[in-house]
């Protein structure tokens, strides 16, 4: 059995990858996402990074089957872009989830999908027929504004927590203080009893060499 821990860790990354910035169902007209920036976080790559490692999981969670590339160089001299391919209105609806549950959905499987790279092996490619492109400029930009240019420019559905996520939430922010006051108070006993270890083990020290001399 998971110790409550582990559960608390567990549920806490759920949580987190389910909401928060990036959070959001795309409409059935994006066929793929594609990012192209640097490596390195500097000359104008901060941004595009945060949102690749904050926001695109929570994108990638919620619409598994739109693959999202991302090409990294270690060119930072070189752009950050971000870009979305839209289908075609016809295409867009054949696409489109058939049921409430999304049955009828045609999906990629993640393992036919195009896989990212960090050595400048997968550029992002021109659209195909009956697809176009709008491109984000993401050199220099906090992830703040990109998110706010994806989501205006997808028109995506952002998700907000229920009320019971919202309470699982709470409850496992309180958990993690009540942990980090209890590591808090642990090592304060520890660091204390290893102390007055060394103090008697000094006192007893100075009482051999006292009784040595003595001799």
């Amino acid at each position: 059995m998971v110790n409550p821990g582990k559960r608390m860790n567990i549920l806490k990354a759920l949580l987190n990858l389910r909401h928060g910035p990036g959070a959001a169902i795309l409409p059935p007209e994006i066929s793929r996402l594609h990012m192209d920036f640097a490596l390195r976080w500097n000359d104008g790559h901060l941004g595009p990074r945060k949102f690749w490692k904050d926001c695109l999981p929570r994108l990638k969670f919620w619409n598994p089957a739109i693959p999202m590339i991302v090409n990294r160089s270690t060119n930072n001299a070189g752009p950050a872009t971000l870009s979305i391919y839209f289908r075609q209105a016809a295409a867009a609806a054949a696409a489109a989830p058939t049921t409430p549950a999304g049955k009828g959905t045609h999906i990629t499987p993640l393992a036919q999908q195009p896989h990212s790279s960090t050595t400048n092996e997968c550029t992002a490619p021109p659209p195909e027929e009956g697809e176009r492109v709008v491109t984000i400029e993401m050199k220099h930009q906090h992830s703040d504004y990109i998110l706010a240019e994806f989501l205006t420019k997808t028109g995506a559905t952002v998700l907000r927590p229920s009320p019971d996520e919202l309470n699982e939430m709470r409850q496992t922010e309180d958990l993690r203080e009540r942990a980090a006051i209890d590591r808090s108070i642990m090592k304060k006993y520890i660091d204390d009893k290893r102390r007055e270890e060394n103090l008697v083990a000094r006192a007893r020290e100075e009482a051999e060499a006292i009784r040595l001399a003595n001799q």
